[in-house]
Protein backbone atom coordinates (compact mmCIF):
# COMPACT_ATOMS: atom_id res chain seq x y z
CA UNK A 1 0.00 0.00 0.00
CA UNK A 2 1.32 3.49 -0.69
CA UNK A 3 -0.33 6.27 1.19
CA UNK A 4 2.36 9.02 1.83
CA UNK A 5 4.31 9.46 -1.30
CA UNK A 6 7.07 12.63 -1.30
CA UNK A 7 7.88 14.64 -4.24
CA UNK A 8 11.63 15.98 -4.51
CA UNK A 9 12.39 18.43 -7.77
CA UNK A 10 15.17 20.31 -7.02
CA UNK A 11 15.17 22.88 -10.28
CA UNK A 12 13.79 26.35 -9.23
CA UNK A 13 11.74 27.39 -12.43
CA UNK A 14 8.31 27.31 -13.39
CA UNK A 15 8.54 25.14 -16.18
CA UNK A 16 10.35 22.40 -14.36
CA UNK A 17 7.35 21.98 -12.11
CA UNK A 18 4.48 22.49 -15.03
CA UNK A 19 6.44 19.70 -16.58
CA UNK A 20 5.76 17.32 -14.00
CA UNK A 21 2.23 18.71 -13.55
CA UNK A 22 0.90 15.51 -15.63
CA UNK A 23 2.41 12.53 -13.88
CA UNK A 24 1.77 14.55 -10.40
CA UNK A 25 -2.07 14.45 -11.88
CA UNK A 26 -1.92 11.02 -12.80
CA UNK A 27 -1.11 9.99 -9.34
CA UNK A 28 -3.40 11.79 -7.27
CA UNK A 29 -5.97 9.97 -9.58
CA UNK A 30 -4.74 6.21 -9.42
CA UNK A 31 -3.96 6.73 -6.18
CA UNK A 32 -7.18 8.36 -4.36
CA UNK A 33 -6.12 8.34 -0.81
CA UNK A 34 -2.93 9.47 -0.80
CA UNK A 35 -0.90 11.64 0.96
CA UNK A 36 1.22 13.82 -1.32
CA UNK A 37 4.14 16.03 -0.13
CA UNK A 38 6.16 17.79 -1.86
CA UNK A 39 10.38 19.32 -1.46
CA UNK A 40 12.17 21.60 -3.47
CA UNK A 41 15.33 23.49 -3.17
CA UNK A 42 12.89 26.22 -3.95
CA UNK A 43 9.19 27.09 -3.33
CA UNK A 44 6.35 24.70 -3.90
CA UNK A 45 5.20 26.20 -6.96
CA UNK A 46 1.97 24.10 -6.96
CA UNK A 47 0.65 25.98 -3.58
CA UNK A 48 1.86 29.56 -4.94
CA UNK A 49 2.27 30.58 -8.41
CA UNK A 50 0.52 27.53 -10.41
CA UNK A 51 -2.41 27.09 -7.35
CA UNK A 52 -5.14 27.77 -9.87
CA UNK A 53 -4.04 24.55 -12.09
CA UNK A 54 -6.07 22.70 -9.14
CA UNK A 55 -2.87 20.39 -7.90
CA UNK A 56 -2.32 21.16 -4.53
CA UNK A 57 0.29 19.31 -2.73
CA UNK A 58 1.20 19.37 0.95
CA UNK A 59 4.66 21.28 1.37
CA UNK A 60 7.19 18.94 3.32
CA UNK A 61 9.32 21.97 4.97
CA UNK A 62 12.68 19.99 7.10
CA UNK A 63 14.10 23.84 7.30
CA UNK A 64 17.19 23.22 5.72
CA UNK A 65 17.06 26.05 2.82
CA UNK A 66 18.17 24.90 -0.73
CA UNK A 67 17.87 20.97 0.73
CA UNK A 68 20.27 18.59 -1.00
CA UNK A 69 23.00 20.87 -2.61
CA UNK A 70 25.59 20.93 0.34
CA UNK A 71 27.13 17.73 1.97
CA UNK A 72 27.08 19.45 5.08
CA UNK A 73 23.11 18.54 5.14
CA UNK A 74 23.66 14.85 6.08
CA UNK A 75 24.66 16.05 9.55
CA UNK A 76 21.49 17.83 10.55
CA UNK A 77 18.71 16.21 8.42
CA UNK A 78 17.77 13.58 10.65
CA UNK A 79 17.66 15.78 13.60
CA UNK A 80 15.23 18.41 11.46
CA UNK A 81 13.22 15.42 10.55
CA UNK A 82 12.63 14.07 13.80
CA UNK A 83 11.78 17.98 15.12
CA UNK A 84 9.02 17.80 12.23
CA UNK A 85 7.96 14.47 13.46
CA UNK A 86 8.15 14.06 9.66
CA UNK A 87 7.60 10.38 9.59
CA UNK A 88 8.50 7.50 6.89
CA UNK A 89 7.50 7.70 3.50
CA UNK A 90 5.84 4.71 1.32
CA UNK A 91 7.29 6.05 -1.75
CA UNK A 92 9.97 9.02 -2.66
CA UNK A 93 10.69 10.35 -6.02
CA UNK A 94 13.37 11.63 -7.17
CA UNK A 95 13.02 14.26 -10.25
CA UNK A 96 16.52 15.16 -10.51
CA UNK A 97 20.05 13.88 -11.23
CA UNK A 98 22.65 14.53 -9.19
CA UNK A 99 24.24 11.92 -6.82
CA UNK A 100 24.62 14.38 -3.96
CA UNK A 101 20.87 15.54 -3.74
CA UNK A 102 19.87 11.90 -4.09
CA UNK A 103 22.26 10.36 -1.28
CA UNK A 104 21.03 13.10 1.21
CA UNK A 105 17.09 12.11 -0.13
CA UNK A 106 17.66 8.94 1.09
CA UNK A 107 18.32 9.79 4.13
CA UNK A 108 14.50 10.82 4.79
CA UNK A 109 12.82 7.37 5.96
CA UNK A 110 11.11 5.82 2.84
CA UNK A 111 9.87 2.33 1.95
CA UNK A 112 10.61 2.38 -1.87
CA UNK A 113 12.63 5.41 -3.67
CA UNK A 114 12.79 5.77 -7.91
CA UNK A 115 15.76 8.23 -9.07
CA UNK A 116 17.24 7.55 -12.34
CA UNK A 117 20.52 8.97 -11.21
CA UNK A 118 23.11 7.14 -11.90
CA UNK A 119 21.33 4.26 -13.75
CA UNK A 120 18.56 3.74 -11.52
CA UNK A 121 21.61 2.23 -8.83
CA UNK A 122 20.46 4.47 -5.98
CA UNK A 123 16.71 3.65 -6.21
CA UNK A 124 14.86 1.13 -3.57
CA UNK A 125 14.83 -1.97 -5.27
CA UNK A 126 17.46 -1.20 -8.02
CA UNK A 127 15.90 -1.16 -11.36
CA UNK A 128 16.80 -2.67 -14.68
CA UNK A 129 14.82 -0.41 -16.62
CA UNK A 130 14.84 2.15 -19.70
CA UNK A 131 15.69 5.89 -18.73
CA UNK A 132 13.50 8.22 -21.17
CA UNK A 133 14.14 11.29 -22.12
CA UNK A 134 11.10 12.06 -20.75
CA UNK A 135 11.18 12.58 -16.85
CA UNK A 136 7.49 11.77 -16.64
CA UNK A 137 7.64 8.45 -18.70
CA UNK A 138 10.43 7.08 -16.80
CA UNK A 139 8.68 7.45 -13.27
CA UNK A 140 5.79 5.98 -14.39
CA UNK A 141 7.45 3.28 -15.74
CA UNK A 142 9.37 2.88 -12.17
CA UNK A 143 6.45 3.19 -10.08
CA UNK A 144 4.56 0.35 -12.20
CA UNK A 145 7.66 -2.21 -12.16
CA UNK A 146 7.69 -1.53 -8.29
CA UNK A 147 3.86 -1.77 -8.03
CA UNK A 148 3.06 -4.11 -10.66
CA UNK A 149 0.86 -1.63 -11.93
CA UNK A 150 0.27 -0.58 -15.49
CA UNK A 151 -0.70 3.32 -15.22
CA UNK A 152 -0.60 5.25 -18.12
CA UNK A 153 0.27 9.01 -18.19
CA UNK A 154 -2.98 10.95 -18.98
CA UNK A 155 -2.74 14.66 -19.98
CA UNK A 156 -3.49 17.22 -17.63
CA UNK A 157 -6.99 18.25 -18.01
CA UNK A 158 -7.53 22.10 -18.36
CA UNK A 159 -10.95 21.77 -17.21
CA UNK A 160 -10.08 21.87 -14.07
CA UNK A 161 -8.98 25.34 -14.23
CA UNK A 162 -11.91 28.10 -12.86
CA UNK A 163 -13.95 29.74 -15.96
CA UNK A 164 -13.43 32.94 -14.33
CA UNK A 165 -9.93 33.10 -16.35
CA UNK A 166 -11.82 31.35 -19.85
CA UNK A 167 -14.07 34.44 -19.33
CA UNK A 168 -10.72 36.53 -18.89
CA UNK A 169 -9.04 35.39 -22.15
CA UNK A 170 -12.51 35.86 -24.43
CA UNK A 171 -12.60 39.08 -23.23
CA UNK A 172 -8.78 39.93 -24.06
CA UNK A 173 -8.45 38.42 -27.21
CA UNK A 174 -12.25 38.51 -28.66
CA UNK A 175 -11.54 37.67 -32.44
CA UNK A 176 -9.78 35.63 -34.17
CA UNK A 177 -6.54 34.90 -36.32
CA UNK A 178 -3.99 35.75 -33.39
CA UNK A 179 -0.31 34.52 -33.33
CA UNK A 180 1.18 34.34 -29.52
CA UNK A 181 4.93 34.90 -28.70
CA UNK A 182 7.27 33.95 -25.57
CA UNK A 183 10.64 35.37 -26.21
CA UNK A 184 11.76 35.87 -22.75
CA UNK A 185 13.93 33.15 -20.71
CA UNK A 186 14.10 32.35 -17.35
CA UNK A 187 17.29 30.49 -16.63
CA UNK A 188 19.74 33.94 -17.18
CA UNK A 189 22.66 31.35 -17.18
CA UNK A 190 21.72 29.89 -21.05
CA UNK A 191 21.33 31.98 -24.04
CA UNK A 192 17.82 31.23 -25.59
CA UNK A 193 16.59 33.70 -26.76
CA UNK A 194 15.65 33.98 -30.44
CA UNK A 195 17.41 37.58 -31.89
CA UNK A 196 14.46 40.12 -31.58
CA UNK A 197 14.93 41.35 -35.05
CA UNK A 198 14.35 37.63 -36.68
CA UNK A 199 11.16 38.28 -34.25
CA UNK A 200 10.25 41.69 -36.07
CA UNK A 201 10.95 40.29 -39.54
CA UNK A 202 8.29 37.36 -38.46
CA UNK A 203 5.60 39.39 -37.28
CA UNK A 204 5.61 41.73 -40.38
CA UNK A 205 5.88 38.30 -42.58
CA UNK A 206 2.53 36.93 -40.42
CA UNK A 207 0.89 40.39 -40.63
CA UNK A 208 0.86 40.24 -44.15
CA UNK A 209 -1.58 37.09 -43.78
CA UNK A 210 -3.83 39.11 -41.12
CA UNK A 211 -2.57 37.46 -38.28
CA UNK A 212 -2.25 39.76 -35.16
CA UNK A 213 1.04 39.48 -32.58
CA UNK A 214 -0.11 38.52 -28.61
CA UNK A 215 2.84 38.71 -26.93
CA UNK A 216 3.45 36.86 -23.59
CA UNK A 217 5.41 39.53 -21.07
CA UNK A 218 5.27 39.96 -17.94
CA UNK A 219 3.70 43.29 -15.88
CA UNK A 220 7.17 44.14 -14.64
CA UNK A 221 8.97 43.88 -17.66
CA UNK A 222 7.53 47.40 -19.27
CA UNK A 223 10.63 48.19 -20.75
CA UNK A 224 10.29 45.36 -23.12
CA UNK A 225 6.77 46.12 -23.97
CA UNK A 226 7.02 49.86 -24.94
CA UNK A 227 10.30 48.71 -27.34
CA UNK A 228 8.14 46.34 -28.56
CA UNK A 229 5.16 48.33 -29.31
CA UNK A 230 7.04 50.60 -31.15
CA UNK A 231 8.58 48.01 -33.38
CA UNK A 232 5.26 46.29 -33.81
CA UNK A 233 2.67 48.77 -33.34
CA UNK A 234 -0.40 46.69 -33.73
CA UNK A 235 0.36 43.58 -31.57
CA UNK A 236 -1.05 42.72 -28.28
CA UNK A 237 -0.25 42.31 -24.45
CA UNK A 238 -3.14 40.90 -22.29
CA UNK A 239 -1.45 40.07 -19.37
CA UNK A 240 -0.88 44.25 -19.15
CA UNK A 241 -5.04 44.36 -20.18
CA UNK A 242 -5.92 41.77 -16.71
CA UNK A 243 -6.52 42.27 -13.30
CA UNK A 244 -5.81 38.36 -13.12
CA UNK A 245 -2.24 36.92 -12.56
CA UNK A 246 -1.82 33.75 -13.04
CA UNK A 247 -0.46 31.16 -15.64
CA UNK A 248 -3.69 29.54 -15.82
CA UNK A 249 -4.67 33.25 -17.27
CA UNK A 250 -1.66 32.11 -19.97
CA UNK A 251 -3.09 28.47 -20.70
CA UNK A 252 -6.35 29.77 -21.06
CA UNK A 253 -4.96 32.62 -23.68
CA UNK A 254 -3.31 30.24 -25.65
CA UNK A 255 -6.73 28.01 -26.19
CA UNK A 256 -7.89 31.95 -28.51
CA UNK A 257 -4.54 31.44 -30.46
CA UNK A 258 -4.25 30.19 -34.02
CA UNK A 259 -0.36 29.16 -33.03
CA UNK A 260 2.54 30.54 -30.73
CA UNK A 261 6.10 30.58 -31.15
CA UNK A 262 7.88 30.01 -27.79
CA UNK A 263 12.14 29.70 -26.95
CA UNK A 264 12.07 26.97 -24.22
CA UNK A 265 11.03 28.45 -21.39
CA UNK A 266 8.15 28.33 -18.25
CA UNK A 267 5.40 30.06 -20.82
CA UNK A 268 6.05 27.17 -23.56
CA UNK A 269 5.28 24.77 -20.88
CA UNK A 270 1.90 26.53 -19.92
CA UNK A 271 0.89 27.06 -23.59
CA UNK A 272 1.60 23.43 -23.94
CA UNK A 273 -1.16 22.32 -21.11
CA UNK A 274 -3.39 23.70 -23.68
CA UNK A 275 -2.36 21.51 -26.22
CA UNK A 276 -2.49 24.22 -28.94
CA UNK A 277 -0.32 24.11 -31.91
CA UNK A 278 3.10 25.43 -31.10
CA UNK A 279 6.97 25.83 -32.62
CA UNK A 280 9.35 26.00 -30.58
CA UNK A 281 12.71 27.11 -30.61
CA UNK A 282 16.17 25.37 -28.89
CA UNK A 283 18.76 26.09 -28.76
CA UNK A 284 21.59 25.15 -25.54
CA UNK A 285 18.82 23.21 -24.02
CA UNK A 286 17.99 19.47 -24.84
CA UNK A 287 14.82 19.62 -26.69
CA UNK A 288 14.45 16.06 -26.46
CA UNK A 289 13.43 15.80 -22.57
CA UNK A 290 12.04 19.84 -22.27
CA UNK A 291 10.15 20.16 -25.94
CA UNK A 292 6.46 19.74 -25.81
CA UNK A 293 5.39 16.46 -27.30
CA UNK A 294 1.99 16.13 -29.00
CA UNK A 295 0.19 16.50 -32.12
CA UNK A 296 0.82 19.88 -34.13
CA UNK A 297 4.32 20.92 -31.74
CA UNK A 298 6.95 21.24 -33.48
CA UNK A 299 10.22 21.49 -32.34
CA UNK A 300 13.16 23.63 -34.12
CA UNK A 301 16.37 22.72 -32.60
CA UNK A 302 19.40 24.16 -33.91
CA UNK A 303 21.53 21.68 -32.69
CA UNK A 304 19.98 19.56 -35.20
CA UNK A 305 18.94 22.16 -37.77
CA UNK A 306 22.71 23.64 -38.03
CA UNK A 307 24.84 21.46 -35.62
CA UNK A 308 24.86 24.46 -32.88
CA UNK A 309 23.80 25.37 -30.04
CA UNK A 310 23.57 28.86 -31.04
CA UNK A 311 19.64 29.54 -31.17
CA UNK A 312 20.35 32.81 -33.38
CA UNK A 313 20.89 30.15 -36.75
CA UNK A 314 17.47 29.10 -36.84
CA UNK A 315 16.25 31.89 -39.59
CA UNK A 316 12.84 33.23 -39.90
CA UNK A 317 12.24 31.06 -43.08
CA UNK A 318 12.45 27.98 -40.77
CA UNK A 319 9.84 29.74 -38.87
CA UNK A 320 7.34 30.05 -41.86
CA UNK A 321 8.21 26.99 -43.25
CA UNK A 322 6.99 25.29 -39.80
CA UNK A 323 3.80 27.35 -39.68
CA UNK A 324 2.80 26.47 -42.85
CA UNK A 325 2.87 22.76 -41.72
CA UNK A 326 0.29 23.77 -39.19
CA UNK A 327 -1.60 25.01 -42.05
CA UNK A 328 -1.02 28.75 -41.47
Amino acid sequence: MINRVLFYNSGGGLGDAIQILPLIDTLKKELKNTEFSYLSAHENHFNSSLIDFDCEINTLNIGIKYFGFRWWHSLIVKKRLQDRNVGRFDLIIDFQSKIRNSLLLKMIPHNYFISSCFNFNLSKPRLNIKKEKKINNTILNAINYISKTHYKLSEYNIDKIDKKFYLESEKLLPKNNYVGFSITQGNVYRKKEWPFDNMVTLCSKLRQKNKTPVFFIENKNKELKNKIQKLIPDSLFPEHESNLSSPALVTCLGKRLDFAVSIDNGIMHMLSLAKIPMISLFGPTDSEKFAPEYKNSIVLDSKKLNNTKDISSIAVEDVLSAAKQLNY
